[in-house]
């Protein structure tokens, strides 16, 4: 299953490479790619365990940018 997410307000690449490293080693996460210019997160996860995995992400995210807003596109 594959889940878009927008993460407004990324200070740096540096901040965006370290929230894909963290999504990567997640166990259920196959893909992901965070790209700073666009600000967005594609994850190709599990089926049946993308709410889970999406809330992982987020801690995630929030741990490393905490200003950044997290935001499911689909």
């Amino acid at each position: 299953m594959k889940k878009i997410i927008k993460l407004e307000g990324l200070c740096c690449a540096n901040c965006a490479a370290k929230i894909e490293e963290g999504v990567r080693k997640l166990d259920g996460v196959k893909e992901v790619s965070l790209s700073f210019m666009t600000q967005r997160m594609t994850m190709e996860v599990e089926d049946g365990r993308a709410d889970e995995l999406v809330e992982e992400a987020r801690k995630i995210a929030e741990k490393v940018e905490p200003e950044a807003e997290f935001k499911v596109l689909r």
